[in-house]
């Protein structure tokens, strides 16, 4: 079953509470959270305060998606403040294996992700130590950005070479202007989780929203 994570980003801040109680009700399987640092990418979010306030509310699982850089510096911060995946940039951190094994040292799953201009061939020598892989469909930094179509063929390039390594437990994860209307195109390629932000927040109805893709990414 293909896996969703509505991204808080889109959210309601001023009813924070409400959203992560009406997300879980609809039957989301994490939250996605992204942090954003102005450096790495020209917007800023929030910070391990923050992640920590969502995980006293929450019972899903936390997905923490760390656009910044040098993460290395941050990761004891945002483990402890609740991530249960950790995701870095693999453009922005110069000891990607160090930094991984840390991550999975203080007992999270650890996350790779790539930029739409980085080939998935860069990650062929470190995809035996991550446990999810994140490919970005959009240019990071915003939310509500269309799904870059060339996306698909990485996303099928990407699977296969985890395929062909044998690397059964790697997960990939697509973020950024994942619809409705593209989810079945998205989990098709390859997508395990599938990160939804403004295309969630936005709807009418979470549960329906929630329903209609695995409707429509059902294997």
């Amino acid at each position: 079953m293909v896996l969703t994570a509505p991204s808080i980003l889109s959210a309601n801040f001023l009813e924070l509470g409400r959203e992560i109680r009406e997300t879980q009700e609809a039957g989301a399987d994490f939250f996605h959270i992204d942090v954003m640092d102005g450096s790495f990418v020209p917007n800023i979010t929030i910070g391990p305060f923050i992640v920590e306030q969502v995980k006293k509310a929450a019972t899903l699982p936390l997905d923490v998606h760390l656009m910044i850089e040098r993460p290395d510096r941050y990761v004891k911060n945002f483990i402890d403040a609740g991530a249960d995946i950790l995701t870095i940039h693999y453009e922005a951190d110069r000891h990607l294996h160090s930094t991984l094994n840390l991550i999975k040292s203080l007992g999270a799953k650890a996350g790779v992700s790539i930029n739409p201009s980085t080939p998935v061939s860069a990650l062929e020598d470190i995809l035996h130590d991550a446990d999810v892989i994140m490919l970005m469909s959009v240019n990071p930094g915003f939310g509500g950005q269309r799904f870059i179509p060339n996306s698909l063929k990485k996303i099928a390039a990407l699977k296969s070479m985890i395929t062909q390594k044998g690397l059964t437990t790697v997960q990939i994860e697509v973020d950024g202007g994942v619809t409705i209307d593209n989810a079945a195109d998205v989990a098709g390629a390859g997508a395990d989780i599938l990160v939804m932000g403004s295309a969630f927040y936005n709807s009418k109805n979470y549960k329906e929203t929630i329903q209609a893709v695995r409707e429509k990414t059902a294997r």
